[in-house]
């Protein structure tokens, strides 16, 4: 069984970094992109969907979201992720990364078109199709998670995977910051073309008819990118793993990768028939060979995603807060419905700006020199000490002379988080379990991770209101502890081949666990 390594997988893994990784990284990339685009967009709009179908005559406040309206149409899309990262996760085993990988891109390009051709003036008509095509839209992003970390994992070399596969998680920082600017762009030229007065001077007029096309055109916009790279996506080969190792097709594999590698390998049927054929590689999800080999791992990479993703999420809470905190945002009586479009999306770009786009690069940049494992822990650990000195002295950040300091401390807990567990929480799963069943626990973890964005989202704007900010940042530093403690479950995969990390590879290797 001596040097069972497939020569088309070694190839794979000391290959040079060539033009071919840059293609699938802007491939996987753009749906990523697409992805934070679409997730967050709607909050840049939230308010002015108030403004436009719940104004109420008389009011001294402008028309606002009724908290279930408003917590269906930011969670609706976090439901559809939930159930596509499971589902596509599972499919992209069964079906193949490839044939799977267009269907969620086509699904997210119809569906952000529908999202804001919802239909009527009625208020209720135009949230119900809103929140139904944005929960499609949520299970068409849901695929992409588990399809492009595999995808970009069974492409990469042995060296740079870990840059690869954060490289593409890092285009939602992108993504986030393209929803700002074109919100801000778009918002401007409405604000130009269509002049109005402010709510306090005048209710009805300051919400101009045009504004009902500006929500339209910010939602419809994500499907644009999407659509550019549907072709690329359709034209890209079935990774070498997953046809070797799952369709046990190793003429294929190897045709597929010296066209990509431009270089000649054979195919070993022969090896790729004894690799399949054993014990060790057989074993399904359900089975005990698989709790006793990545159980442990399994439930380290989806409980530290989870607990992520509780605090993640609910750090979004306080951003409204921050903003009017220290005068980004004014009160919305003295602002008209475009001027707070293009206000909101002022402030969520410079953040993106300043701390979520720089933490996912300081990521790319080390992820492969200090490991997943380090830059994880050092990521909570970051976060636990960041949220508890928010926490404990949380009355002195509330004085109006401290808040810029609130403000700073609250960006470092969005770049460690960054620079830290959401990207390499995004990388690790796609790098330690077996071929057949990679993309399945991918999505497994990637869906533990949304429920933590529910619990977050949603369980702590209930519990900001019945316990206070200052409890809630205290229990949101116990969860990055906690998050702290699970990363001891998960191996460290940095240098190491990806048969190597799964067990795949032969005895010879010492990998035989």
């Amino acid at each position: 069984m001596a040097g069972q390594q497939l020569q088309v997988l070694n190839a794979l893994d000391v290959a040079k970094t060539q033009w071919y990784h840059f293609t699938a990284i802007v491939i996987a990339g753009m749906g990523f992109f697409t992805d934070a685009y679409d997730l967050f967009c709607i909050s840049l709009v939230t308010k002015l969907l108030g403004r436009i179908y719940y104004y109420e005559e008389g009011s001294k406040t402008p028309g606002s979201l009724p908290g279930n309206v408003a917590a269906a149409v930011n969670g609706v899309a976090f439901c559809g992720t939930l159930a596509g990262q499971l589902f596509f996760g599972w499919l992209g085993d069964k079906m193949g990364r490839k044939r799977v990988y267009g269907m969620t891109l086509m699904l997210m390009v119809i569906c952000s078109i529908a999202s804001g051709l919802s239909f009527g003036k009625d208020p209720k008509a135009v949230m119900a199709t809103l929140c139904f095509f944005r929960f499609w839209l949520g299970f068409g992003i849901g695929g992409d998670y588990p399809l492009s970390a595999t995808i970009m994992s069974e492409y990469a070399n042995k060296k740079t995977r870990g840059a690869f596969i954060a490289a593409v998680f890092a285009m939602q920082g992108f993504g986030i910051l393209a929803g700002g600017m074109f919100a801000i762009i778009a918002s401007a030229t409405f604000k130009a073309k269509f002049p109005a007065p402010i709510y306090a001077v005048d209710p009805i007029q300051s919400t101009v008819p045009e504004a009902d096309y500006l929500w339209r055109i910010i939602v419809m916009f994500g499907a644009i990118p999407a659509a550019l790279t549907y072709y690329w996506r359709t034209k890209m080969p079935e990774t070498a793993r997953y046809t070797a190792l799952v369709a046990k097709n190793a003429k294929q594999a190897a045709s597929d990768m010296a066209k990509v590698l431009q270089v000649d390998l054979e195919a070993e049927q022969h090896k790729v028939e004894q690799i399949t054929q054993e014990k060790k590689n057989d074993f399904g999800l359900f089975s005990s060979q698989f709790l006793h080999h990545h159980g442990l791992h399994l439930l380290g990479t989806a409980s530290t995603w989870f607990l992520l993703d509780i605090a993640f999420y609910s750090q979004n809470l306080f951003q409204k807060d921050i903003f009017s905190a220290i005068g980004w945002i004014p009160k919305a009586k003295t602002m008209n419905a475009i001027e707070e479009v293009y206000r909101i999306a002022r402030a969520q770009t410079l953040i993106a700006l300043c701390s979520t786009v720089p933490g996912y690069w300081f990521t790319v940049a080390l992820i492969d020199k200090m490991g997943r494992f380090a830059i994880q822990l050092m990521g909570f650990f970051f976060m636990t000490v960041f949220m508890f000195a928010l926490a404990i002295p949380y009355h002195h950040w509330t004085l109006p002379d401290n808040r810029i300091g609130f403000v700073v401390m609250y960006s470092f807990t969005f770049f460690f988080a960054n620079f830290g567990p959401n990207a390499t929480t995004f990388v690790v799963p796609a790098e330690i379990f077996p071929a057949r069943l990679r993309s399945t626990c991918h999505g497994i973890s990637a869906a533990a991770g949304k429920v933590g964005a529910m619990v977050g989202a949603f369980g702590f704007l209930a519990a900001t209101d019945a316990i206070g900010v200052r409890k809630v940042l205290l229990i949101l530093g116990f969860v990055n502890l906690l998050g702290l403690m699970f990363t001891f479950l998960v191996p460290e995969s940095k240098g190491k081949s990806l048969e190597e990390m799964s067990g795949e590879a032969d005895a010879e290797n010492g990998t035989s666990t």
